[in-house]
């Protein structure tokens, strides 16, 4: 496994790209689109 988070992926030992954003790239060359949760907007705390 390579990780590379100043780049945004990382190599898993199965061949796969996974990225930042959710999506992968899948050793066949396959594209997984990114599915990030719904619902997650900015989280703000109270002072």
């Amino acid at each position: 496994m390579a990780h590379h988070p100043e780049q945004g992926w990382s190599l898993l030992c199965n061949g796969v790209l996974l990225f930042e954003d959710t999506g992968e790239l899948l050793p066949d060359g396959q594209i997984i689109a990114p599915h990030r949760p719904v619902g997650t907007g900015p989280v703000m705390t109270a002072a």
